[in-house]
């Protein structure tokens, strides 16, 4: 398997603005010991004492005490935007003939399977975030209602040698075979997709969503028959690293 590119999903100057919630108990807040802050868009660390209750299977538990709230603005998602995740793809003309604007699939490793998602109740906020190592999912709101997704760059790793992790990231062997970095959530984005376009992601970003303010929407997805069976791989911020994300808009 060809390794991904790693490396910031973002500036947080330009779009990928943080803010850190109060505790909801200020009495067991793990801020003002955190090692770095995610406002300043910088790699998150946990206070190494108080901050794990229990480890299991190497990772970091963490109790509902020590969650932190994070806010992301949404920026919203262009073709130059969203690059590093994938491809914005919007209308046009009939007639064009192929090109880079078009949607740059991989439906090789399966059956395609193309379907209407039916959402409901996806408020603005998560605490987990998957990625599918063997497609590229294409992701739409039918009617074009406007509609969110946190992402972080694909960090799929070849073997477990190759590591580049920070602060304790280490390859973990998925599921599904391949092997992964854990995402970290400073580099974790969220994009605002409005009107009728959709998402094209790149094999293995991590996405978080789709997510709306409505009470449901219908998306189309492409991805493969067996991708939410086989390919499915989760990694849960808030009992990782203690962390929810909240979306501002």
């Amino acid at each position: 398997m060809q390794a991904l590119g790693l490396g910031r999903a973002c500036n947080p100057s330009n779009f990928c603005r943080r803010t850190a919630l109060p505790s909801p108990h200020p009495h067991r807040s793990c801020s003002s010991r955190s090692g770095r802050s995610l406002a300043s868009g910088r790699a998150v660390r946990t206070n190494a004492g108080a901050t794990r209750s229990a480890q299991m299977a190497g990772t970091q538990q963490h109790s509902e005490e020590q969650v932190r709230m994070v806010r992301l603005r949404a920026v919203e998602a262009t073709p130059e935007s969203f690059a590093p995740f994938g491809q914005v793809i919007a209308a046009s003309p009939d007639g064009d003939q192929f090109g880079p604007h078009d949607a740059q699939l991989d439906l090789s490793r399966g059956i395609p399977r193309f379907y209407i998602m039916r959402l409901e109740n996806r408020p603005l906020q998560f605490s987990s975030i998957t990625h599918h190592a063997s497609v590229t999912q294409c992701l739409g709101s039918i009617g074009g209602q406007d509609w969110y997704l946190g992402v972080a760059k694909p960090s799929i790793v070849e073997a477990p040698e190759q590591s580049g992790g920070e602060e304790g990231r280490k390859p973990v062997q998925s599921r599904a075979g391949h092997y992964y970095l854990p995402p970290d959530p400073a580099e974790v984005c969220v994009f605002r997709v409005s009107g009728p376009k959709f998402l094209k992601l790149h094999r293995g970003t991590w996405h978080a969503g789709p997510l709306f303010k409505a009470d449901a929407v219908d998306f189309y997805n492409l991805e493969l028959s067996d991708t939410n069976v086989v390919d499915h791989t989760t990694h849960y911020f808030k009992k990782q690293d203690g962390i929810t994300f909240v979306i501002e808009d």
